[in-house]
């Protein structure tokens, strides 16, 4: 089971939570990746926790003033990207295109959809994993494995029906070991959980009681 906790644009010390992420997977053996802002992707790459950039935009070097290169989040020590998070969607064309872009810098790619038919869709693209994330879910207190558990076994369904090699991830909602537990037993091989790391009183104590049933 892979976990990658998105810091999103929360209020969080990066390097408190990777170093909690860090410790956790060191002690446990499960992977844990941190995703912050693209500003401390240096930072947090250098505690030795798995990194990952929140976005990367579908162009090359060039004149494109406030885009998100690859290969810059690549430099800064990043190994993956999520691309299409329902709070920065993009074009189908643009998808592909960062797809792409992140496959051209060596980074790892994780495409966010909101639904199975758009899981589907997505890995047509070639991604190396796809995350179901209802949007209504986000950030709320029930996750999506626990509200609509078909979503997610639908959402492995429609990804393996296309390419059995792209892996889906379960987001929205995520924030106990419980969840996480189940989330595996619907054929998800990993989460994406924010909140209940990065706005937690204990960021390591949050992190170790999502692993303890694994």
């Amino acid at each position: 089971m892979f976990i990658l906790v998105n810091l999103k644009a929360y209020p969080c010390d990066p390097i408190e939570v990777a170093s909690a992420a860090r410790d956790v997977a060191d002690d446990s053996g499960v992977r844990i990746a941190v995703s912050p802002q693209a500003a401390d992707l240096a930072r947090v790459a250098e505690t030795g926790v798995e990194t990952w950039a929140q976005h990367v935009d579908p162009n090359s070097h060039g004149s494109h003033t406030g885009s998100t290169l690859a290969e810059a989040v690549a430099d800064a020590g990043a190994q993956g990207t999520l691309i299409n998070h329902s709070e920065k969607r993009l074009r189908l064309a643009d998808i592909d295109g960062a797809i792409q872009a992140a496959e051209r810098a060596g980074l790892k790619t994780c495409v966010c959809a909101n639904n199975p038919a758009q899981i589907g869709a997505a890995a047509a693209l070639g991604p190396d994993s796809v995350a179901v994330e209802p949007p209504a879910l986000i950030g709320g207190d029930v996750s999506v494995a626990t509200a609509d558990p078909g979503i997610v076994e639908d959402a492995v369904e429609a990804a393996a029906a296309v390419d059995d090699d792209v892996a889906v991830y379960c987001g929205a909602g995520i924030s106990s070991g419980e969840d996480v537990a189940t989330a595996g037993d619907l054929g998800a091989s990993g989460i994406l959980l924010a909140s209940g790391v990065a706005k937690a009183d204990d960021p390591r104590a949050a992190l170790e009681s999502l692993v303890d049933p694994l």
